[in-house]
């Protein structure tokens, strides 16, 4: 891989890491209630959204780059 493609999928990582941590943790670092039923529902609330939103990140990344590079390859052939 090269510097420049490592780069983009270093900020790739990084964006996705800030929106999906920001749009799933609700209060990071406040203490849970100790029922230990709260506490599962909550972690697999927080796991289900995070997945989703990496998902999204991904497919919405994937489209993204796909019709960028048809657009490309059609400025090319003109």
């Amino acid at each position: 891989m090269d510097t420049i493609a490592v780069a983009n999928a270093h900020e790739l990582l990084k964006k996705m890491t800030e929106k999906c941590f920001s749009k799933c943790i609700v209060k990071p670092g406040t203490s849970l209630d100790n029922s230990e039923t709260l506490s599962e529902i909550i972690i697999r609330y927080h796991c289900k959204c995070l997945n989703l939103c990496v998902d999204r990140f991904v497919d919405a990344y994937n489209i993204t780059t796909k019709s960028y590079g048809t657009r490309i390859q059609k400025e090319k052939g003109f």
